[in-house]
């Protein structure tokens, strides 16, 4: 018995011996992939594509001193409240630079490490930590902002960026935006049902469904091609929303 317990006892220790160097080296490793990934964004900078900001700005705009992102954020610092409104600074800059005509990376102005964190350079609160995949499908989803038939779109160009509906985290896949959060901007309900009683047919409202209140989402779709849900029984009825493509 003596013998199996001091064989126990050796294995215990030989495993802490080549545990505890693994995990130290592990530990070092991810230090160095998180000084890399910073060095990158370091790197990049608004001046690789605009040594003189003085033909991309106003007239009336004062000199930028500065070589990316954090040259503007003392006089545009950004909202950390995300309320549902038009953001014309974060709007614009973005639809410049992720818009038809081009694809800037994204990492010229955010510090992103896949799967921890996502900032904009010069501030310290992270916004998520998407993966590769979850970037992927956020440039897909920023390009169709930019430049799109829908409802994105639309906000777009009226200066509502992402956090102007989906709050101030990077939105997920599965998120989705409720009602009260819709209405903050278009209502309250009863200015909506005013706005969109048809004069020849008035009980055709869609925002006064004889089917109750119903998900905003359920017509008006952000990323894809909205669609009328009454005329899946009301196929009769001329109705035409925005978004439509």
């Amino acid at each position: 018995m003596k013998r199996i317990c001091l064989l126990f006892i050796t294995i215990f220790a030989l495993s802490c011996l080549l545990y505890w160097p693994l995990r130290e080296e592990a530990a070092e490793a991810a230090k160095l992939q998180k000084v890399s990934e910073s060095a990158k964004h370091q790197k990049k900078s608004c001046t690789a594509c605009h040594p003189d900001f003085t033909p991309v700005l106003p007239k009336e705009h004062v000199e930028v001193k500065g070589r990316n992102i954090t040259a503007c954020l003392d006089c545009h610092p950004p909202d950390t409240t995300a309320k549902p409104e038009p953001n014309p600074f974060s709007s614009r800059i973005h639809r410049a630079h992720f818009g038809p005509k081009e694809k800037l990376d994204c990492t010229v102005c955010h510090i992103w490490i896949p799967g921890k964190t996502f900032s904009l350079m010069g501030q310290k609160p992270s916004i998520g930590g998407p993966s590769r995949g979850d970037m992927t499908l956020l440039k897909n989803i920023f390009s169709s902002w930019s430049d799109s038939p829908y409802l994105d779109s639309l906000h777009g160009r009226k200066n509502v960026t992402c956090d102007g509906c989906h709050g101030k985290m990077l939105p997920k896949a599965e998120d989705a935006v409720d009602n009260e959060r819709c209405l903050e901007c278009h209502g309250p309900l009863e200015k909506l049902v005013a706005q969109t009683t048809p004069k020849d047919f008035p009980d055709r409202n869609p925002h006064k469904s004889h089917l109750g209140e119903i998900g905003c989402a359920v017509c008006h779709h952000g990323h894809g091609a909205s669609s009328v849900y009454c005329l899946n029984c009301h196929g009769n009825f001329k109705m035409k929303i925005a978004g439509q493509s």
